[in-house]
């Protein structure tokens, strides 16, 4: 049986909207290591409705979120910690990075994250962890 991993269809355009007006360290980001598959050869897509939250990147096959934090993120400490652990609830490994330290030390972010996935396909492919393929669903 597969587990599902629901969505509001009413994040739908705003993920669009999201998508045309990308901040200056997500478009780095996916220009440089995110878009066409480029990072180990994952599939990233941008701004994805994932239950009633929209992530910058996601990756379905790693079941990984990859969100990149402006400096609103400093007010908002224990909300993104909710979230996270909401989205840690469906096996879904958040990865965060700050605004600055994309367009700064991208070379080390690139390594961290080849190092994360690295990391990650091990553990998906463990057969003590029961994981199963992940689909989503309108909601």
């Amino acid at each position: 049986m597969k587990e599902v991993i629901p969505y509001n269809l009413e994040l739908v355009e705003k993920a669009r909207e999201y998508r045309k007006k990308p901040t200056h360290a997500e478009r780095y980001l996916w220009e440089k290591l995110l878009r066409k598959n480029q990072l180990l050869g994952y599939k990233f897509t941008r701004q994805k409705p994932l239950l009633q939250f929209i992530v910058d990147f996601y990756c379905s096959k790693l079941l990984m979120a990859i969100e990149i934090d402006g400096e609103y993120h400093n007010y908002q400490i224990a909300r993104d910690e909710e979230r996270t652990n909401i989205l840690n609830s469906y096996n879904i490994q958040v990865v965060r990075f700050t605004n600055v330290a994309v367009l700064n030390h991208f070379p080390e972010i690139e390594k961290d994250l080849a190092n994360i996935i690295k990391v990650r396909e091990i553990e998906l492919s463990n057969p003590s962890i029961p994981l199963e393929t992940m689909m989503l669903k309108k909601i």
